[in-house]
């Protein structure tokens, strides 16, 4: 049996050797596996931002209810094992190590066979599906990884509902180079009689969405941006009311000051609304909802420094509209990797937020974009300092030790996000 690293490194070597694979083999593969997916109940996410926050919040409440959960997220911050949580906790080194094995074992059995070895993504879908049918897990939470359509999660042929949150400009390469593509690309999760639940987005996307409902017999429900209203942020805590009778005149908080979140929050809601009813559920899903803490989203991970994994247009666009205008002055610590629109994220933070300062670095992978290009962008687009410092320990040690009162915000990609909350973590 590999150890723990072993496994890790086997995994991570994958998109070396794999090619993508369609719904079909993603299919064989779980039946090699056993059928694990039809073990427990799943609620199926797809969608460009938001998608992990809404994964959170149903977990939290189906956890308020007393259900035995699963959730299989990507990407990972720091540890892979965060992509697999029984009950809100990210595996063990120990479970993952047997869930790799059992894995493994199949997929040796499928290329004896002369099936081909399932991709990076499918082999971890594999490995969560394996640990929510061991652990018993009565209903799973899955997060597409890319698109919908095409994704290994769409091999799950009867979920309890499908999900879709708001939808952006990302993985054009992939998805399509409109916002109704890439919506047909995400609507393809939808299955036949299946309840869905999505974010209104613009007229152009919604409707390729309820087309889509509509073409296989699903109920549909849009949440719109009219569904809640916020009524402010206290102590690094946003609070909302929703516009639907049932809920009255609660009010709802969130341990984020995102104002995104309340929308994520109410499209999770519904979705809870419609699979539990009405009755006696409001006060257990508002103390659910109100201890969700999902990392690298407006997250302060030491006092005034924040990272969020905005690294999409629509994902800064919102991202700039929660930083608070109270006047205390911004410094701004952004990288990103070469095949998102990283032009377009810089032009978005210069025009659009108040920085005083802004710090370029380089994150530690192969598709990192050039740092020195990153500045000269942000160059282009303000006359504020722009500092290029692409040692990513030496960068946050600028940013820290010039803050002089001020917020730092750290952003641009995900994989920054997670190398410094590693950094944060070792200086402990």
């Amino acid at each position: 049996m590999m150890t723990y690293d072993e496994a890790v490194k086997y995994i991570l070597d994958i998109p070396r050797f794999t090619k993508k694979n369609d719904a079909q083999h993603t299919r064989t593969f779980l039946e090699y596996l056993g059928n694990p997916q039809e073990k427990c109940r799943v609620l199926h996410v797809a969608g460009t931002n938001g998608k992990g926050s809404v994964c959170a919040y149903l977990d939290a409440m189906l956890r308020a209810e007393g259900k035995k959960t699963g959730r299989f997220t990507s990407p990972h911050l720091v540890k892979i094992n965060e992509r697999i949580a029984v009950d809100g906790i990210p595996v063990s080194d120990d479970l993952f190590c047997e869930a790799f094995g059992d894995t493994y074992a199949q997929v040796k059995r499928m290329e004896e066979k002369g099936l081909s070895h399932p991709t990076f993504f499918e082999f971890l879908f594999g490995m969560a599906m394996t640990v929510f049918a061991r652990e018993g897990v009565e209903y799973a939470v899955l997060e597409t990884g890319l698109g919908g359509r095409m994704d290994a999660t769409t091999a799950v042929d009867r979920p309890e509902a499908c999900v879709i949150t708001s939808i952006g400009m990302d993985h054009m390469q992939y998805l399509g180079n409109t916002l109704a593509e890439i919506a047909g690309e995400k609507a393809g999760i939808i299955r036949e009689g299946v309840p869905v639940f999505f974010a209104e987005t613009c007229p152009e996307s919604d409707s390729v969405i309820e087309k889509t409902a509509a073409a296989r017999h699903s109920f549909c429900k849009k949440i719109g941006k009219d569904a809640y209203e916020i009524l402010g942020i206290e102590n690094k805590r946003i609070a909302f009311s929703c516009a639907n009778a049932y809920y009255g005149n609660t009010t709802w908080t969130l341990n984020n000051i995102a104002l995104c979140q309340p929308g994520n929050a109410m499209l999770a809601m519904e979705t809870m609304r419609y699979l539990f009813g009405d009755e006696g559920h409001r006060d257990r899903w508002r103390e659910a909802l109100a201890e969700v803490k999902w990392e690298g989203r407006m997250e302060e991970i030491l006092p005034d420094i924040y990272i969020d994994g905005a690294h999409n247009i629509s994902a800064v666009e919102a991202f700039v509209e929660s930083v608070p205008k109270d006047g205390r002055g911004n410094i701004v610590l952004f990288s990103a990797v070469k095949d998102k629109d990283y032009r377009k994220m810089i032009s978005c933070l210069c025009s659009r937020m108040d920085a005083d300062l802004y710090i370029v670095t380089r994150i530690r992978d192969g598709r990192a974009a050039d740092a020195e290009e990153l500045g000269r962008i942000f160059r282009e687009h303000t006359d504020k300092p722009v500092m290029v410092i692409t040692d990513l320990p030496e960068a946050l040690g600028y940013a820290r030790q010039n803050r002089n009162g001020r917020r730092v915000w750290c952003l641009g990609s995900l994989y920054l996000t997670g190398m410094i909350k590693e950094l944060i973590r070792e200086d402990a």
